[in-house]
């Protein structure tokens, strides 16, 4: 592709000046989101990827448009096309003039990120989409993933937990979508399936400790819910 030109002279995009946009645009659309997918999430997910993406020799130039804007229109809040986040940060990234290689990384990294079931295989082919896709995946583990998981239920309108209902491992994206399980069962049948889904071995150190938490928790959890604690 021909550098773009504006008369004679060659229009650089500063990256770093993209990076810096697209924090704040991301920040100031996603502030106050009260389901687990707030900026907040987004920034850990950010600051891990950069973390991972560093020990694994990846361009962290995509990782951190990726990780920034990887829940800028997540499906699950629209209906399940599972095409509007790719599509609303290449437009985003588009209005900022990024080169259109790096916009078709970035959006394709964004359309296959997400969790989509138990029998659902959501490979990643290129090393910055792992790195996105662990930094996403890890911050559904431990403390902070156990917290998440019960804000989105409570948004969801989810019970707590229902002993008569058993956790489904889902064969499809319909039927992962439209599941209305206990926000326990969801633990089950997404949380505890993470630790062995991650790419890159800096992932799976990190991955290994947050997931023995969880165990924890529901140890706990269970011997309360009986009261045996």
């Amino acid at each position: 592709m021909p550098p773009r030109t504006r008369g004679a002279k060659e229009v650089l995009v500063d990256r770093d000046s993209v990076v810096a946009k697209t924090q704040e645009h991301v920040r100031e659309h996603l502030t106050g989101e009260s389901s687990g997918h707030d900026w907040w999430h987004v920034n850990r997910v950010w600051q891990t990827a950069v973390q991972i993406g560093s020990e694994e020799g990846a361009d962290l130039y995509v990782v951190q448009l990726a990780a920034l804007l990887h829940d800028i229109a997540d499906a699950k809040f629209h209906e399940g096309d599972e095409e509007i986040g790719s599509r609303t940060a290449a437009d985003w990234l588009r209005s900022l003039d990024v080169d259109e290689p790096i916009i078709t990384h970035v959006a394709a990294i964004i359309r296959d990120i997400s969790f989509k079931g138990a029998g659902v295989p959501t490979p990643m082919p290129t090393r910055e989409g792992m790195v996105v896709q662990d930094a996403d995946r890890l911050d559904a583990l431990g403390a902070i993933g156990m917290a998440r998981a019960f804000a989105y239920g409570g948004f969801r309108g989810r019970v707590l937990h229902d002993p008569d209902s058993l956790p489904v491992m889902h064969a499809t994206v319909d039927a992962y979508r439209s599941h209305r399980g206990s926000t326990v069962n969801h633990v089950f049948e997404k949380l505890l399936l993470l630790k062995d889904r991650m790419n890159t071995e800096s992932a799976r150190r990190i991955a290994s400790e947050r997931h023995e938490f969880l165990e924890h928790f529901l140890r706990q959890f269970f011997a309360e819910w009986d009261g045996k604690a």
